[in-house]
């Protein structure tokens, strides 16, 4: 003799305590379930719900693309994943609906960032339903921007100088090689400045590295100001010693570049007791300017630039020279 088994639950009371939503259309997207947690962030109780058409239920638009995957999965028995990467807030649900009336027309509230899937199932009937499944993304989407955001500081810290602020030589070596590659494939010039504070050895020993680093910050803020475009990269190479790279210059507009940064150096009238060309901070700077070809050595142009750095501290320091 068998004994019938008395449910001790409801199953509409397992559905409404799932923290997210779920409705059932069927053929005639007539909405056939509506847990709690779609009617709590919907502002749509279930008693209106049930048996109202799916896209007349809401007071606001829903997403033509969740509309034609329920399409697709009723008439095809195709199942769908909307991914709230590409489908932001296909439905209007909202996260707390209590502070969105009482900011009132001050502030629109945002919707819920949602993940929605579509399930295809047959009814005992026969009937195809569409069964919607909805999670709140919103967490999930603020940790992608906490983690992206850590990130991208992360990235910065890596190819930063820790003193002055501007790029360091690590950030500057890799955009040096990304950029001779894309220039030696569509075409152009590059102008690379060698840039050298003069005596800075002796600023140091007379004045003492504290002033001395105070001078480098103030040397790059400088030269980095002289910067009008987005493309123009400034780095900190070595202890006193800058690079810029330029695309697009002629060698005469390298040189007038050069020169506005050695003017802008020496205008900043640091006093420099121990200089032995003037009794301020000054710079010497040498530049070269090529077409670049695909496949070109990049040291090439870099050992050039050091060789006008180099003559421009021969020839007596605060000086430019330019070549190509």
């Amino acid at each position: 003799m068998s004994t019938a088994v008395v449910p001790r639950f409801r199953a509409e009371d397992v559905l409404d305590q799932l923290h997210g939503g779920l409705i059932m259309l069927d053929a005639g997207l007539h909405i056939l379930l509506w847990n709690a947690w779609v009617a709590r962030h919907s502002r749509v109780p279930a008693d209106q719900a049930l048996g109202a058409r799916f896209e007349h239920v809401f007071d606001e638009r829903v997403s033509p693309a969740l509309l034609r995957a329920i399409d697709n999965t009723l008439g095809y028995g195709l199942p769908a994943v909307l991914s709230s990467a590409l489908h932001r807030a296909p439905l209007p649900l909202y996260p707390d609906h209590g502070a969105a009336q009482a900011a009132g027309a001050l502030a629109a509230p945002a919707r819920m960032v949602q993940s929605v899937v579509l399930t295809p199932l047959d009814s005992p009937e026969g009937e195809r339903l569409c069964l919607i499944q909805i999670s709140d993304a919103s967490n999930s989407v603020r940790r992608e921007k906490m983690l992206q955001s850590h990130s991208d500081v992360l990235k910065r810290q890596v190819g930063t100088d820790g003193l002055t602020g501007i790029h360091n030589r690590r950030h500057f070596d890799e955009h040096y090689a990304q950029t001779l590659q894309r220039v030696g494939k569509t075409g152009g010039t590059l102008s690379l400045f060698m840039v050298d504070v003069d005596f800075f050895k002796q600023y140091n020993d007379h004045y003492g590295h504290g002033p001395g680093d105070q001078v480098l910050k103030r040397v790059a803020a400088a030269l980095q100001g002289q910067l009008q475009r987005p493309g123009d990269l400034l780095a900190r190479y070595g202890g006193e010693e800058f690079i810029l790279l330029m695309e697009g210059l002629s060698p005469r507009q390298a040189a007038e570049v050069a020169e506005a940064l050695r003017e802008t150096v020496y205008a900043l009238a640091e006093p420099h007791a121990k200089s032995l060309v003037a009794h301020r901070v000054t710079i010497s700077v040498g530049v070269c300017t090529r077409a670049v070809q695909e496949g070109m050595d990049g040291r090439l142009l870099m050992s050039a630039a050091d060789a006008a750095l180099y003559r421009a501290k021969l020839g007596g320091r605060n000086k430019v020279v330019a070549t190509d």
